[in-house]
């Protein structure tokens, strides 16, 4: 099968229904691959994007966990595919199709919507995480799929050995065959040839169908097992069918300043979620949002440009190192090497600090924060300092062991109580 009919017969299952609950209170009231990033986007764009950018155009959005935002984006921004050409992406919420459960796991959550695969007559699947933010070129890891002729394929990624114990750890021989894998080892193994990396899953996989639906069944009758890719499946399979490594580096879309250094960040963390959009106030980011060849889309809406206010000796309206996305106004303050994105308005005398301030927040006036994340809608009262005391901060706000801080409307309402 030629890889222009593989595309075509292959479906697309991005697994978006978790909360993220290390994200705190950023994911009380959205699922994570909600989360707003990068100025104007949500992470769930990326794995999307990355299938369209593909030519994978059967695309199943699989929800459960506060969808409402997620669906109404989707629904707003990603309606653009031709039915008429069988191309699509559809919103797959829990419906309890086989049963009174909601989705008890990764497998689980395909388990469910297994008839509704199966009447696609695919002849692939490709299982996404709908909370990475990376680049890369799914079509290169099907050629590989096909090509070895495997049962399965596992997207990896090299890892520092100090790091391993973060992941599940795949033990390859040098023909790139999945000889063992371990769930956060304490003694990770290293790659074959490089004693100090090791390879971690991406929680990427393609699957041939008949092979996938199969199994399925057979995990969801097993009351031992938690249902789960990574924990009971993926272990499963190593030594009984043909499972593959696939390196990301050959499908990562590579930014030309960092050629070594293909980008995919897990942002499950208040400090990785931070770092990740601080990144890109960077001169030259590691993620390449420029590249015209490899677009990121997202939900448009009609917006005014950014806008900058006042320039007298001590009121200069000033954004320096920093994203500022459409609709802000930056009347009157300073605002360093942080991101503002849309519709934020930052008031006459306050200063913005490698801080990221989601959409529609208004900064008063004499305020300074530093470090801070500050949800969306937020209303910062004028003279609001963060960032600064961090006994202060932890009273007040949510602040982490690394020293950022997450603001949001309920937090800011408490203090009047």
């Amino acid at each position: 099968m030629d890889l222009n009919t593989a595309r075509m017969k292959t479906v697309s299952i991005i697994l978006a229904g978790g909360r993220g609950s290390r994200l705190k209170q950023l994911t009380d009231n959205r699922s994570k691959p909600a989360v707003p990033i990068a100025g104007k986007y949500k992470i769930v764009d990326f794995p999307l994007s990355n299938c369209i950018n593909s030519g994978m155009r059967q695309i199943a959005v699989l929800t459960q966990y506060r969808s409402h935002t997620l669906n109404q984006h989707i629904q707003r921004g990603w309606n653009f595919l031709r039915s008429d050409f069988n191309e699509f992406i559809e919103l797959w919420p829990a419906q309890q199709q086989t049963g009174g459960d909601w989705y008890q796991g990764t497998a689980d959550a395909v388990y469910q919507n297994l008839s509704m695969i199966e009447s696609l007559d695919s002849e692939y699947i490709l299982i996404l995480a709908g909370d990475h933010v990376y680049k890369q070129d799914y079509s290169v890891m099907l050629q590989e799929h096909i090509d070895n002729n495997a049962d399965v394929t596992v997207a990896c990624i090299e890892v520092p050995i100090k790091e391993a114990d973060q992941f599940g750890i795949m033990h390859i021989d040098e023909d790139d065959n999945i000889i063992a894998f371990e769930e956060k080892p304490s003694n990770p193994p290293t790659m074959p040839g490089k004693d100090d990396v090791s390879l971690a899953s991406m929680g990427i996989y393609i699957f041939s169908t008949k092979f996938l639906s199969e199994n399925l069944r057979s995990d969801a009758s097993d009351n031992d097992s938690s249902h789960d890719f990574g924990k009971d499946l993926i272990p499963l399979f190593v030594g009984r069918s043909k499972i593959k490594a696939h390196h990301y580096v050959r499908s990562a879309i590579k930014n030309e300043e960092y050629p070594d250094k293909p980008y995919w960040r897990d942002v499950g963390t208040l400090t990785a979620y931070w770092e990740a959009n601080m990144d890109l106030t960077r001169l030259v980011p590691e993620l390449d949002l420029y590249d015209e060849d490899w677009p990121i889309r997202t939900t448009q809406y009609q917006r005014p440009a950014a806008k900058f206010n006042y320039n007298y000796e001590e009121r200069i309206g000033t954004a320096l190192n920093s994203v500022v996305s459409a609709g802000c106004i930056v009347s009157g303050s300073t605002v360093d090497k942080s991101i503002l994105f849309n519709n934020v308005r930052v008031n006459s005398f306050s200063y913005v600090n490698k801080s990221v301030v989601l959409p529609r927040c208004d900064i008063g006036r004499h305020c300074r924060l530093t470090n801070v994340v500050v949800d969306s809608d937020c209303r910062i009262p004028e003279g609001t300092i963060i960032g600064e005391d961090a006994v202060a901060d932890a009273e007040r706000f949510y602040r982490n062991k690394d020293g950022i801080t997450l603001v949001t409307q309920e937090m800011i309402e408490a203090l009047s109580e």
